[in-house]
């Protein structure tokens, strides 16, 4: 048995196979499909991409149907319990496991990179005062490109090394400023003796203190929240990050594509909705009123169900035990009663669980960076950090592939065609 497709142009008569491949066909071979020789091949039209492949890769595996998530084939559970997130880092860059000398080299590495060219300072300072800390680290970021000009070397082994550890050594840091810009606070240069995460929350925190110490049961949970958030397959920033990149582009301006999508409220907007719908939903009293809302139109249930999984999120599992580790340290947020009381009903009324309406990682997750005492618009730069290594290891397989080319999709026009143009001397008379 040939693994093909068979095809039959109802509009000629013809047939055509098509080959597949690893569950997949090549849309190009769709191309010759025509009703005749000068006639356009046919295309595929996918708004969203919601079923066609722009690439091959090995950096993370979804099953949304079972709910499996791997970082180059090691679930996320496991790297959640034992690893680190700089560790899970060199895991999505380097394809494996670092040995002790490699992991050690690579914290180094990474940690002697903290520190940002006084100029970046100057510029992230003349922001405005009320400057989105989002907006900032995508300008941030994008800037950085001009201060390595040798970035632009891609096809460079060693040089793309050294960018992707700047970038995720920097991050924190523009990350952090950019909250400190935001409260008219001075910024806080990065502090090396303490781990990657912990040197985040002090330049965030530190006030007059000599030396910032962060609770260790708060730097462990964010460090969790970071691993969680490390790479999610072709979503809409890793894809922005991959079609800017297929220009050949420096890794900063790619990246900084990636977070400008990551900015639209429709990516990494969705644990600030959570708050505000646990907020607007008050009491546990007000529950039963509300899920019947959801179910005449009326409300939106925010944080359940997912693109992709249609089943239990694995990242909210995880994020639901950090969460007891975080409120014994800061104290428990009362929307968590709230959360959990609708997760309960979510799980058993027929009506969600016919529509696979899973609590996602983003229902738990606002409530635990409400508990750091971030602000909402803080939130997606937490995210940005996180997924920094994914973005790069995506970019890294990008320019390593051969069958990559630059990002053109076709088009179906739908507008007016061989118009008599009019001078305006004509038009206007």
């Amino acid at each position: 048995m040939t693994d093909s497709l068979t095809v039959r142009d109802n509009r000629t008569g013809q047939e055509y196979e098509v080959p597949i491949a690893d569950g997949a066909i090549k849309a190009a071979d769709l191309g010759q499909i025509k009703t005749g020789d000068d006639a356009p091949g046919l295309a595929v039209y996918d708004p969203g991409f919601v079923n066609t492949a722009s690439c091959r890769s090995s950096v993370t595996y979804i099953d949304g149907d079972k709910g499996i998530l791997e970082y180059r084939g090691y679930p996320i559970e496991q790297l959640a319990e034992k690893s680190s997130f700089l560790e899970v880092a060199y895991l999505l860059i380097h394809g494996e496991l670092p040995t002790r000398e490699q992991y050690e080299t690579w914290v180094h590495e990474i940690t002697f990179h903290t520190f940002v060219h006084e100029n970046v300072k100057s510029f992230m300072q003349g922001f405005r005062y009320d400057a989105h800390p989002m907006g900032m680290l995508m300008a941030s970021v994008g800037a950085l490109s001009t201060f390595y000009p040798d970035a632009r070397n891609i096809s460079d082994a060693q040089n793309r090394h050294i960018q992707i550890v700047r970038m995720i050594a920097k991050m924190p840091t523009l990350g952090a400023w950019a909250f400190r810009h935001a409260q008219g606070k001075p910024y806080v240069y990065p502090d090396n003796d303490l781990s990657y995460t912990a040197n985040f929350l002090s330049m965030l925190f530190k006030m007059s203190e000599s030396k910032f110490e962060a609770d260790e049961r708060l730097v462990r949970a964010l460090d969790v929240l970071f691993i969680l958030h490390a790479d999610h397959e072709q979503n809409c920033s890793t894809n922005a990050v991959r079609s800017v990149g297929s220009s050949q582009v420096d890794p900063y301006s790619a990246v900084s594509a990636g977070i400008g999508a990551l900015y639209g409220p429709l990516h990494g907007g969705a644990n600030e909705a959570v708050l505000r719908m646990l907020r607007r939903v008050g009491s546990k009293e007000n529950i039963p009123a509300f899920i019947q809302g959801v179910k005449d139109g009326n409300e939106r249930l925010m944080g359940f169900g997912h693109r992709v999984y249609k089943n239990y999120d694995p990242r909210a599992t995880i994020i639901k035990k950090a969460c007891d580790d975080v409120f014994e340290v800061t104290g428990v947020n009362p929307l968590l009663e709230i959360a959990q009381e609708l997760e309960k009903i979510a799980l058993e009324d027929e009506y969600f669980v016919k529509r696979k309406l899973y609590p996602n990682v983003d229902f738990y997750s606002g409530l635990i960076y409400e508990a750091f005492q971030f602000p909402p618009e803080m939130f997606t730069v937490l995210f940005a950090i996180g997924r920094t290594p994914g973005w790069l290891a995506q970019w890294s397989e990008l320019v390593q592939d051969k069958e990559q080319k630059i990002a053109r999709p076709k088009q179906i026009y739908t507008g007016a065609r061989t118009l008599e143009f009019v001078p305006a001397s004509e038009r206007w008379s």
